[in-house]
């Protein structure tokens, strides 16, 4: 399992203070306020960071960070990915994971037969869809409700799901 989560995309700087415009990857923007700090990853090296100030425009994160004062300070982290512990995610609600701990999961029949492996998960606004890649190298796509989804065991890595008429 991961040990750390996204939770955005550094865009641009915003000001001249040192202030990061994010695009936030979580589905919970305002949890941008409760952190402390978060890891910035550049694609070279991640740091740490304390959150100074957060502020919200559109459907954007405004950050302050400690020791990013000025507009040049603010576009070296142009494009980087903000990060927080698992420890400091968000927790899930019942029937609730993380995309990242569902990736990889071995998806069985109710007849405990293997499908496949979960590859990737779509959000589409009214439920998640799941794709599951067959051992034979075929995309089946099943929808992230109670009627397909029997049980998901993150610990155990395994996901049970009934195969409804037509989705294979």
């Amino acid at each position: 399992m991961e040990d750390f989560f996204q939770i955005g995309i550094v865009t641009t700087a915003h000001g001249v203070h040192g202030e990061l415009k994010v695009f936030p990857t979580t589905d919970d923007a305002k949890r941008f306020k409760k952190l402390k700090n978060l890891y910035i990853d550049n694609g070279k090296t991640t740091v740490t960071k304390k959150v100074e100030s957060v502020k919200f425009f559109k459907q954007f994160v405004i950050l302050k960070l400690e020791g990013i004062d000025t507009m040049d300070d603010a576009l070296l982290y142009r494009n980087a990915k903000l990060l927080v512990e698992r420890k400091d995610a968000v927790r899930c609600e019942k029937d609730e994971y993380f995309i990242a701990d569902l990736i990889g999961v071995s998806v069985f029949d109710e007849e405990e037969k293997l499908i496949g492996e979960l590859t990737e998960v779509y959000q589409t606004g009214a439920n998640d869809v799941y794709e599951i890649t067959t051992k034979d190298e075929k995309q089946v796509l099943l929808p992230a409700i109670k009627d397909c989804i029997i049980d998901v065991n993150i610990k155990d890595r395994k996901m049970t799901v009934r195969l409804m008429e037509g989705l294979m």
